[in-house]
């Protein structure tokens, strides 16, 4: 059975905003969305996200536009842990299951989902992940080593410790595995009726 969404959310960090349209069907995802920015500069993107069975990413599109030119992303991850960004190898990032897109609380989703973490703790209570992150607006895949941990169940879902580096952020997910709040980086729109 598929389940859809339409999420919106005010992106503080760089100053816009982003809409995704979600479709769930089983341990499978697959989105659309649309980002608009100021900060670093100006800037809109447009991407495509499918995962495979597990939520693992099986490929990211994204556009980015800004005043130094467009650029295009096809970010694939063959199953196997090898990853290529437009058809060249990314050794850096063999073994990530999941693709982070920058500025987007979206692909915070993946890892919670897989491991349950809005929910309860992982078998370890902590999941430490390889990322192939996409910062933005360049469009410029790195590695990261990123960590989730549950914290505690709320009335909407849950809330999930944030690391990276020295980056913390206790993050706050609906009982979907959506991101509601990620502080000073986005928090989502109420949606309206009708």
């Amino acid at each position: 059975m598929s389940v859809s969404r339409v999420l919106t959310w005010e992106v503080i960090e760089s100053r816009g905003y982003e809409t995704a349209w979600v479709e769930r069907y089983g341990s499978t995802l697959r989105a659309r969305g649309r980002a608009v920015g100021t900060a670093p500069e100006p800037y809109w993107i447009s991407y495509e996200l499918d995962t495979a069975e597990g939520f693992v990413t099986r490929r990211l599109r994204v556009t980015a536009e800004s005043a130094s030119g467009t650029r295009v992303l096809d970010l694939r991850h063959d199953g196997e842990g090898r990853w290529t960004a437009d058809e060249r190898r990314l050794p850096e990032v063999d073994g990530a299951l999941d693709c982070d897109l920058g500025l987007c609380p979206l692909t915070n989703t993946m890892p919670v989902l897989r491991h349950g973490l809005h929910r309860a703790p992982g078998a370890a209570g902590t999941g430490d992940f390889l990322m192939a992150w996409v910062s933005v607006p360049d469009l410029a895949v790195r590695a990261s080593r990123q960590t989730y941990t549950h914290l505690a169940r709320t009335d909407h879902g849950g809330r999930v410790h944030f690391a990276s580096g020295d980056f913390h952020r206790d993050l706050e997910f609906d009982a979907d595995g959506y991101v509601i709040d990620y502080p000073t980086l986005a928090r989502r729109l109420a949606a309206r009726p009708g």
